[in-house]
């Protein structure tokens, strides 16, 4: 999973950030989102492999390697996906101070909760 930079690789896309309101919109123009209460993560998937950024691109591949490890399985020549990592409960709830000790002691714990395909395979 190491790998030096090499051209031609995927980069990685400044993600939206949500923004805090008083009120939700309404209208049917709008999809709202459950908060995941986890760090919003960045998997990109290309010819040199799988690595995770954090939403300020910042490498944390290590840290992520059983996330990594799964999108190197998905079978895609390329992706880029946005998602959370969260620390789930027995009932999949995820509990954010389990996350940081998860990180550090039990990634194997780690799930990513995927929610935006931005590139997949060549295709935008």
């Amino acid at each position: 999973m190491r790998r030096s930079p090499s051209p031609g690789r995927l980069k990685f896309v400044p993600p939206q950030l949500p923004r805090l309101v008083e009120t939700p919109p309404e209208s049917d123009d709008w999809i709202h989102e459950i908060k995941y209460d986890g760090y919003r993560t960045q998997v990109i998937i290309d010819w040199d492999g799988a690595r995770a950024y954090t939403k300020t691109g910042i490498g944390w591949t290590l840290r992520y390697w059983p996330i990594v490890t799964a999108a190197e399985a998905l079978g895609a020549r390329s992706a880029i996906i946005d998602g959370e990592v969260i620390a789930p409960t027995p009932n999949g709830a995820p509990d954010f101070y389990a996350l940081r000790s998860a990180m550090a002691w039990n990634a194997e714990r780690l799930a990513f909760v995927a929610f935006d395909l931005l590139h997949l395979d060549g295709k935008d």
